[in-house]
């Protein structure tokens, strides 16, 4: 962990009030610190196994080969614009502050809530995959029969990892970023591990199966996609995976205002986890299919597609203490999700976006973190656990809601880049380039939607309109008038100032 000097701590104070607001969380994290926080969100030993099957039983190798990289472009691209507004406007809370300055306080409040309902509810799945990894292979280790577990158990489970996670958080970020640190360098050990293994373990390595697609559609897939669809709708679908995985660099932004030299370390942070990731991510997923005994086989397990390929590649203590370390990389996962959830609650209701603002923006003078928003956020990722019925499409909603989210800032971005908005930070791509991006960024989030709400998934349609409809409702019908929205000090460029 990096310790912030004096002078620095200053020139981000001073830097943040130019902003509109006063320093009150510390700043205790560094370059690495910021990277790991985002890196820890988005782990590769939870998206990149857990889904495993989205790929391939989607498109089988090829969805290791060939789709993962191109989602992970897409997600670059993405972080890329984000990277451009987070240099600009270092402050908790990164997209709905963005929004709001570069588009208007309306558009700043739809993207918070878009924003912090994906945070939440990803939050919650995360903690209960931890749970369910645990349950099913480790407490065997300790003596523990999963099958003598039930849903109160599950309920109890989860409520200790919440509630672990949150006294992590509540006593200071120190301690936090400690753990974190520790997540970035185990999730890197771990997945060079695994591949390691999974190399040595496979019964051949065929490249070639990292470039051949297979329509795996209906029971030759598991099930997991319809039958029916055309190869190019199954690749399109496979994206989810690479997608789904590589969520959560906007951790780096919401802890801005705990970071030394934000404007520099906050953009290298969303860039550094997501490429490291991608590209770390890319070798693991590829020596999962080299190891298959056979791909075709494996895509027909469908959601039980990693246990059976450790069960044939790794089935002795080596594959044990590899469950071991993917478990609590898993729950490491979680407690970033948390960091990052309860600071963006903390910055919306800051100025004003939430119900309860007056408590929630809160912050502890002994520890210096927030600890209502913090303790609700352990709350609402609980409630959340215990809506199971539709968890699954829930799931698939709020990772758009959460893309939606990353490339609102982006859109209004493109309109005011060089108008309303011409004071950039040290990290500035450049109008032309710039541009381009954000034009792909905004598109691809339309084409991921679409894929989103695709069967067995087109329930996630409905919960996004019913949820847009909501906003709309409660922004016309009386919002509008009450939200203040984000100091109107906040300074653009040119003299101009953020819009209320």
């Amino acid at each position: 962990m990096e310790v912030t000097t004096e002078s620095s701590a200053g020139t981000d104070a001073e830097q943040l009030e130019k902003l509109g607001y006063a320093q009150e969380l510390r700043r205790r994290m560094g370059a690495f610190s910021n990277f790991a926080i985002s890196f820890s969100t988005i782990c590769i030993l939870a998206g990149g196994i857990t889904s495993l099957q989205l790929g391939v039983s989607a498109v089988g190798g090829a969805a290791a080969g060939i789709v993962w990289p191109v989602g992970v472009v897409f997600s670059l691209i993405v972080a890329l614009c984000m990277a451009q507004v987070a240099s600009a406007f270092p402050t908790a809370g990164g997209l709905y502050h963005w929004s709001s300055i570069l588009g208007g306080k309306g558009w700043g409040w739809a993207t918070a809530w878009f924003n912090l309902g994906g945070l939440v509810f990803v939050t919650a799945a995360v903690n209960v995959g931890a749970y369910e990894l645990f349950v099913r292979f480790v407490a065997p280790m300790l003596g523990i029969d999963p099958a003598g577990l039930n849903d109160g158990h599950k309920i109890a489970g989860v409520a200790l990892i919440s509630l672990s996670h949150a006294l992590l958080n509540h006593f200071g970020i120190r301690l936090t970023t400690l753990l974190t640190d520790f997540s970035g360098w185990l999730i890197l050990a771990v997945a060079l591990l695994l591949t390691a293994a999974m190399l040595l373990g496979a019964p051949s390595l065929d490249i070639g199966r990292l470039f051949t697609f297979a329509n795996n559609g209906g029971a030759v897939g598991g099930k997991v996609w319809p039958a029916g669809r055309g190869l190019g709708t199954m690749a399109l679908l496979a994206l989810m995976w690479p997608i789904y995985t590589v969520t959560g660099f906007d951790a780096s932004a919401h802890t801005s205002e705990e970071t030394v030299q934000a404007s520099h370390n906050v953009p290298k942070g969303i860039l550094r986890s997501v490429y490291v990731s991608g590209l770390v991510g890319w070798v693991m997923v590829s020596a999962f299919v080299l190891a298959m005994p056979n791909v075709g086989q494996g895509a027909r397990q469908g959601a039980e597609l990693f246990p059976w390929l450790m069960r044939s590649v790794l089935p002795g203590a080596g594959g044990r203490a590899l469950w071991v370390g993917i478990v609590v990389a898993n729950y490491l996962c979680g407690l970033a999700c948390m960091t990052s959830t309860s600071r963006m609650m903390y910055a919306f209701a800051r100025d004003g976006g939430l119900p309860g603002s007056g408590a929630l923006k809160r912050v502890s003078p002994r520890w210096g973190t927030p600890v209502n928003a913090i303790w609700t956020t352990a709350a609402l990722a609980l409630v959340f656990t215990l809506y199971t019925p539709a968890y699954s499409t829930l799931t698939t909603a709020t990772v758009i809601f959460l893309y939606l989210s990353y490339v609102m800032p982006t859109l209004v971005g493109l309109r005011a880049y060089g108008r309303s908005w011409t004071k950039f930070g040290p990290f500035d791509l450049g109008a032309p380039l710039y541009k381009a991006l954000a034009v792909v960024s905004v598109l691809g989030a339309v084409l991921l939607v679409w894929i989103g709400v695709q069967p067995p998934n087109g329930k996630a349609l409905i919960v996004l309109l019913a949820t847009a409809a909501v906003l709309l409702a409660a922004w016309w019908l009386g919002v509008r008038r009450h939200f203040r929205g984000p100091p109107v000090t906040t300074t653009l460029g040119s003299g101009q100032s953020a819009q209320r």
